[in-house]
């Protein structure tokens, strides 16, 4: 009996060990270069191109100035991690055509049919290697990557370029610094939160005065301001069977464990979760679809691909959270790289790491989607409560103590100019003056489901998450005499010790919220075959422009603005917007204008590259270069036969709603007063608005508006993904019908974006919860039924 009860306590300590495992773990992964010499050597020259070593200028008046242009992307050790990444983190249809091409610049036919006469050499041999041909030349070549006739060539130069500058400007030290962060004026990770987070190491508890009771309840705040509310409802699968079985016990869960004595890394006999509902997903959808279910009293189970970052555990670094909390480490892009995907894959999904924007479905958007689209839902009160519980959760307010740059520019800018400019309702607080929110909220003051529908998943004593764990297949069977087949489970995997384990979960209901862009495939994989299915997505693509707001002096001091005096990565991300081309009142398909969150890698990114000087010019002016941007509402539609293998076409009226969009962004910045403006275009186009006439203003407005996005070349953006399993009315033109149930498979829903009719037009949290909320309040009607029914046999 003692040793029994010990083995229990060994257990229960286990559970705690495994627990604290989730939270406190954390570091950048280091991923293994696997590139072959000839490889590297190429690499290696191609980084050195994009980013080389070149005299400071002369006026550089610090000595880190200098070191940021003496150091060149080989001499910060960038082409080994890009390696690296090449290898084994990058996941794209073409990515063997880089490696391809790396090894072919390695040797002197190679270059001569991918570089032409400009790699030759004017003494004999006269043929050389990419790495052989001296840097004025390679850095024409690169160049004319960029605006090469072949549309693989093109790609090839915005691949390289994006990896390579990412890591550049986001990759750290031990001490989490980056030799260009004080050269381009960047603070790194949120200095508030570095010192809360210093504070809450050192703090020692001090129970004077205070009873037992009191002094517990303290502690327990302390630790869920430390680590966020969710920290008593995570299991670590990635710990032994024995005690992952044990902590689902405890949580109130029936187990099947299996002895591993006589087991292979690839038994049949894994262990197997019973419970009421499996939700697949923890973000918008799937973290409101598990709070209602559990409040209603059903046990429920959540999967979550990503991990959990706790908030002591948030590093609110670029390049490591990318890696961490985005899907891909935010290097996703459609099949032909024409589109960058930024997609969340953390738990709390992409509230977690999104904007805070908190608008509700237009009402022209509903309308469409009632009488076009056939789907009552949206005209019901039902959908109307959805959106009002949803917004008081995440406690949803348009209110503004402070605006950082970007926000300030374009709201002067639509003052100055008459356009229309509204306050964007948030889910955070009015002094919620964070620029870091991308990278998780480091207070909880940014309402994602993590810190609302979850936490009440938690609370209800009834469900629990099990982060790191990846769905492979949805289980359903079909019973003699029926017409289609019943959900009952999930089979999900996830890493143990270098090995694949397989575990089961048994449900009377299974909920797929993955996302716009990873429901499709385990729907697919799982058997089911409706057509629409990874059709009709829709990613309201972005095209940006930026202004340069020089550095204000006493001489030369900012506009009478405020906000217009910050850096361009301070302040709440988005603030205020403008309907000026949205046509919101007409066809219902425009653009919105907003603002972004860039911080130095992906602002590298974006910005033209046309030499290396040029790009470390433009880094140094990053942190008063302010961006704006034009949001369709997109016609055009994709597919995605995997999560990383996406093709999407922009429609001609979507690029020219987004062009009207691009005229008024420029506009916009020369109005609220930068100096000089520009886009993204490769051709590295800009104008210095105070020097130049109206007349060569106007020229350069125009001829940049209408340049074409869909050829690559320029950056086109979504952050917003929906669409590819559709609601509808009929199974031959919808994947779901309104309750978000499968119409091949009976007790399997979805709940996330991909259930979109259409492309929304604004940024859609709002909108996915209040589907999942009436899609879970569907599936409480049905559990209650089935309840029922058991009861009476």
């Amino acid at each position: 009996m003692e040793n029994r009860e010990q083995e229990h306590t060994l257990i229960e300590l286990g559970v705690v060990e495994a627990r604290q495992e989730l939270l406190n773990g954390g570091g950048r992964q280091l991923y293994l270069n696997k590139l072959s010499s000839r490889e590297m050597e190429s690499l290696i020259a191609i980084s050195d191109t994009f980013l080389p070593s070149v005299e400071a200028p002369h006026n550089a008046a610090h000595a880190y100035v200098d070191k940021f242009y003496r150091t060149s992307a080989s001499m910060a050790g960038t082409p080994h991690i890009v390696g690296g990444l090449i290898s084994e983190r990058l996941e794209h249809p073409k990515l063997w055509l880089s490696r391809v091409v790396l090894w072919l610049l390695s040797t002197w036919f190679g270059t001569f049919i991918i570089c032409g006469l400009a790699s030759m050499s004017s003494h004999f041999p006269y043929f050389q290697s990419f790495p052989q041909v001296s840097p004025h030349k390679r850095h024409e070549i690169v160049l004319s990557w960029s605006l090469s006739y072949f549309s693989l060539i093109r790609m090839l130069f915005r691949s390289l370029k994006l990896v390579t500058l990412l890591v550049f400007f986001t990759q750290v030290d031990e001490k989490n610094e980056n030799l260009t962060w004080k050269a381009i004026g960047y603070c790194g990770p949120d200095p508030d939160f570095k010192t809360l987070y210093r504070a809450n190491k050192t703090a020692q508890p001090n129970g004077y005065g205070r009873s037992i009771y009191q002094r517990e309840q303290e502690e327990e705040d302390d630790r869920e301001d430390f680590n966020g509310p969710l920290y008593r409802g995570l299991i670590n699968v990635k710990r032994p069977r024995e005690v992952v079985a044990e902590a689902l016990r405890l949580s109130g869960f029936s187990i099947s464990i299996h002895s591993r004595k006589h087991e292979t890394p690839n038994s049949s006999s894994p262990l197997i979760i019973r419970c009421d509902a499996v939700v697949i997903g923890s973000g918008s959808g799937g973290g409101v679809a598990a709070g209602v279910l559990a409040k209603a009293g059903y046990k429920v189970l959540v999967l979550e691909k990503g991990n959990y970052c706790a908030r002591s555990n948030l590093s609110l670094l670029e390049g490591p959270t990318l890696d961490q909390m985005y899907l891909y480490g935010g290097m996703l892009a459609t099949d032909d790289t024409g589109v960058i995907i930024l997609a969340g894959s953390t738990v709390g999904g992409g509230s977690t790491i999104n904007w805070s924007a908190s608008i509700r479905t237009p009402q022209h958007v509903r309308k469409e989607w009632c009488d076009q689209h056939e789907l009552e839902l949206f005209d019901s009160q039902l959908y109307k409560e959805a959106m009002d519980v949803v917004c008081e959760k995440m406690g949803v307010q348009s209110e503004i103590y402070e605006e950082g740059l970007n926000n300030a520019v374009l709201r002067r800018g639509c003052q100055e100019l008459g356009y229309p400019v509204t306050d964007i309702p948030r889910n955070s607080q009015p002094k919620h003056y964070c620029g870091w929110c991308c990278f998780g909220c480091k207070d909880g003051r940014k309402k994602g489901t993590a810190e609302t529908w979850l936490v009440d998943m938690m609370n209800s004593g009834n469900g629990v998450i099990l982060p790191g764990c990846e769905a492979i297949k949805v289980l359903h069977n079909r019973k003699k005499g029926r017409a289609r087949s019943t959900a009952t489970g999930v089979a999900f995997e996830f890493e143990y010790k270098g090995v694949k384990e397989v575990f089961m979960v048994e449900s009377k209901v299974t909920i797929v919220a993955c996302g716009a862009i990873s429901t499709p495939g385990l729907l697919k994989r799982s058997g089911l075959k409706n057509p629409n299915i990874g059709k009709n997505l829709h990613l309201h693509p972005v095209a940006m422009a930026w202004g340069h707001f020089p550095e204000p002096t006493p001489l030369s001091p900012s506009p009478g603005c405020p906000g217009l005096e910050k850096r361009s990565y301070e302040g709440e991300i988005m603030t205020v917007m403008s309907t000026v081309v949205a046509d919101f009142e007409g066809s219902g398909y425009g653009a919105v204008i907003q603002t972004p969150s860039l911080h130095p890698g992906m602002f590298s990114v974006l910005m033209p590259w046309i030499s290396g000087p040029d790009m470390k010019d433009r880094m140094i002016r990053y942190s008063r270069t302010a961006h704006i941007f034009a949001l369709a509402r997109d016609k055009g539609s994709g597919t995605i036969s995997s999560p990383s293998t996406i093709s999407y076409q922009m429609d001609e009226t979507d690029e020219e709603n987004l062009k009207r969009g691009m005229e008024k962004l420029l506009r916009i910045l020369a109005a609220a007063g930068a100096e000089e403006i520009g886009t993204h275009n490769c051709n590295g186009r800009s104008i210095n608005v105070k020097k130049v006439s109206s007349h060569a203003f106007e020229k350069f407005v125009k001829e940049e508006s209408s340049r074409a996005l869909r050829d690559l070349s320029t950056p086109v953006c979504s952050a917003h993904q929906m669409g590819s399993c559709r609601m509808g009315v009929d199974p031959r033109s919808s994947a779901v019908n309104q309750m978000g149930e499968t119409w091949e498979v009976e007790g399997l829903y979805v709940a996330d974006t991909s259930v979109f009719p259409t492309a929304l037009g604004v940024n859609p949290m709002v909108t996915v919860q209040a589907i999942a909320y009436s899609t879970a309040k569907s599936v409480v009607e049905v559990l209650r039924r089935k309840k029922k029914e058991t009861c009476a046999s």
